[in-house]
């Protein structure tokens, strides 16, 4: 559910959090530690962003009544639609226990603005398609999964406030925006495949720790391989990420057979391309194609065919 391209992203982060650390601040499992938070964070955007999607359909029961307690209530608003704080997708995301379990542990509860809510709840149902969706009689699955994704995809992920929203409460929303377009889409599609408190596989959690522990381990080694292929660049003044992400290029290409080289080095000149200078792409690229072809012709990498380990 989780890529390993997010994935990549977190052991890059956690990477650059211990470098930034005193050298007495880390201690064993501090590492580990570090990259269990930044994984988190996934699962804690992935909970609120659903959440926000229960507080807008469920404010249609708020907007009910707040307008029936009116001194002098129009017809109007005797007759607000309720319709969709039923939704069985709504009722199937509050009755998951894990779901619950992250809202309280993380205090997710808390962070929804009412005046945003009921913003949102307004550009909901001034649209033709929830209009549409409250005339319909009964309810259906499909009908029920599609209005849902409407929300998520017309009336959240486009709002301005929205947005800002995101961005204010959580600062890793950004890396993790692509991220939960796709988790959203995978849960409307196939709610009951997704476990809330273990949104990671174990193979790619695996793969998380394993990475991040080799490229600490084995850093001096990469670094021999990296550093002649700077040439006239001082090695000190070359980004820092870019560092990070060669080394992580590296001991993907030596010590993870079951991922091929050319994903390797696509992966990393998109992530430097997104968490670095302009020019990062183009200089990762090159580094580590050098680097690949030296260790092509010394016979060093060692690659197996994932469906036949």
């Amino acid at each position: 559910m989780i890529s390993r391209r997010n994935i990549r992203v977190k052991v890059m982060q956690t990477l650059y959090a211990l470098e930034t650390m005193e050298p007495g601040a880390i201690k064993p499992g501090t590492a580990t530690s570090l990259l269990n938070e930044k994984l988190d964070q996934t699962s804690q955007l992935f909970t609120y962003m659903l959440y926000c999607l229960t507080q807008v359909a469920q404010y249609a029961e708020i907007d009910a009544q707040t307008r029936a307690s009116k001194h002098l209530p129009s017809a109007a608003d005797l007759q607000v639609n309720t319709k969709i704080a039923g939704n069985e997708f709504i009722f199937q995301i509050i009755n998951d226990k894990g779901f619950q379990v992250n809202l309280e542990q993380w205090k997710l509860k808390h962070l929804p603005e009412p005046d945003l809510i009921r913003k949102l709840y307004n550009t909901l149902t001034a649209t033709d398609i929830y209009q549409q969706y409250t005339q319909e009689p009964g309810r259906s699955k499909a009908t029920e999964k599609e209005i849902m994704e409407y929300v998520y995809k017309e009336i959240l992920i486009k709002n301005e406030l929205f947005l800002q929203h995101m961005e204010d409460s959580f600062l890793h929303w950004s890396d993790d925006a692509e991220m939960m377009d796709l988790l959203v889409a995978n849960y409307m599609h196939k709610p009951h495949l997704f476990n809330f408190l273990q949104l990671i596989s174990r193979e790619k959690l695996e793969y998380a720790r394993e990475l991040l522990l080799t490229v600490l381990d084995k850093k001096e080694y990469c670094l021999e391989l990296i550093k002649p292929k700077l040439q006239n660049w001082d090695p000190e003044r070359i980004a820092a990420v870019d560092m990070l992400l060669m080394e992580m290029g590296v001991c993907e290409f030596l010590y993870f057979p079951t991922i091929p080289t050319k994903v390797t080095i696509n992966e990393y000149i998109d992530l430097a391309k997104a968490y670095s200078t302009p020019q990062s792409g183009q200089f990762v690229n090159g580094i580590l194609d050098n680097i690949l072809k030296d260790l092509d012709q010394a016979n060093q990498i060692k690659k197996v065919d994932r469906t036949k380990k």
